[in-house]
């Protein structure tokens, strides 16, 4: 497989820190960078891991959420010790770690006040080759698209900016994304250029109908994003490229992880899991982590907020701002 490196300014990051050898994908400090517009960068020293700091409506205070989609750090056991000194400054924090972020629920138990099951990822093990796991039916839907489908690992990611931006924005449309989920013109400008990016692309003929994007970090690579054209809807594309991506990292990655299902809400059973499932081997638990720092700012502003606790929801003077 080649070598995914690169480097990217990162200096207006709080905190800013140089990638030790190795860090790529959502691990390195140029993804963090890449999510300023939707929150303050900061990092976190001890851990080497970074949240994004925002405030909290007009209030005068601040709070922290990892970076979207998952939190990942350097060392679990500094953890405690970065949270207990953001307590000067923010209200509260909120994380979610991966099925491979390295820490136990019960470590992570020990940073936060609450840690519990957030959703499902779908996982593949790639100890044993493709076509002893995928899918039957999936292997069918990718042999029929690579007849007219020609997939490649584009060398300049970069490059592709303007075409991953018109796939993107035809998935926003067909799914009425918003928020941070839709990042923005600014953060996919960085975020092909984040070391450890692999960006499969799907044509037809002379024309571009699908990327799919994918972070390598040690020995896992994480499915980022994905987007096709109408054409590419309609030729399988994302069949070829998932099929491709498999064989792709099969003897050189021991995990794949194609994350959960869209919303907050796991174990839905829609398309998208359905799909997902008949790439994996099976599935690991994403948990949502969370510590409240200043406890009487929080109750007030939860207070304010009319929040009632039921479902629970965290922050809870944050209650429907990704709904």
């Amino acid at each position: 497989m080649k070598t995914y490196t690169g480097e990217l300014d990162t200096g207006r990051a709080r905190g800013a820190a140089t990638a030790p050898a190795g860090v790529t994908g959502y691990r390195h400090p140029s993804y963090a960078a890449s999510l300023a517009g939707f929150g303050e960068p900061r990092h976190l020293a001890g851990c080497d891991g970074w949240v994004l700091e925002r405030p909290i409506g007009t209030t005068g205070h601040r709070d922290a959420m990892g970076p979207y989609p998952l939190f990942f750090c350097g060392d679990w056991r500094r953890v405690a010790g970065d949270l207990a000194d953001l307590a000067g400054d923010l209200v509260s924090v909120v994380v979610v770690t991966g099925p491979f972020c390295g820490a136990a629920p019960a470590l992570a138990g020990g940073c936060f006040d609450r840690v519990v099951h957030f959703k499902d990822h779908y996982v593949a093990d790639l100890a044993r080759p493709p076509e002893r796991f995928v899918r039957a039916s999936h292997r069918s839907h990718a042999r029929r698209a690579l007849r007219d489908v020609r997939v490649e690992i584009v060398d300049a990611p970069w490059e592709r900016l303007g075409t991953w931006r018109r796939l993107f924005d035809n998935l926003v449309r067909r799914h009425s994304i918003s928020g941070i989920r839709a990042f923005s013109e600014a953060a996919f400008a960085e975020q092909l250029r984040v070391p450890g990016l692999v960006m499969f692309e799907a044509a037809v003929g002379t024309e571009v109908v699908g990327l799919d994007l994918w972070y390598v970090q040690g020995d896992v690579a994480y499915g980022h994003l994905a987007a096709f054209s109408d054409l590419g809807y309609e030729v399988g594309a994302s069949y070829a490229t998932k099929w491709t991506m498999l064989n792709e990292f099969y003897g050189k990655l021991r995990w794949v992880d194609l994350a959960g299902t869209a919303g907050l809400v796991g174990g839905v059973v829609d398309g998208l899991a359905r799909f997902k499932a008949g790439w994996a081997t099976g599935t690991r638990p994403a948990y949502l982590a969370s510590r409240v720092l200043q406890p009487v700012v929080y109750r007030e502003l939860a207070h304010r907020r009319g929040a009632t606790g039921a479902p629970p929801y965290f922050p809870e003077y944050r209650r429907g701002e990704f709904a």
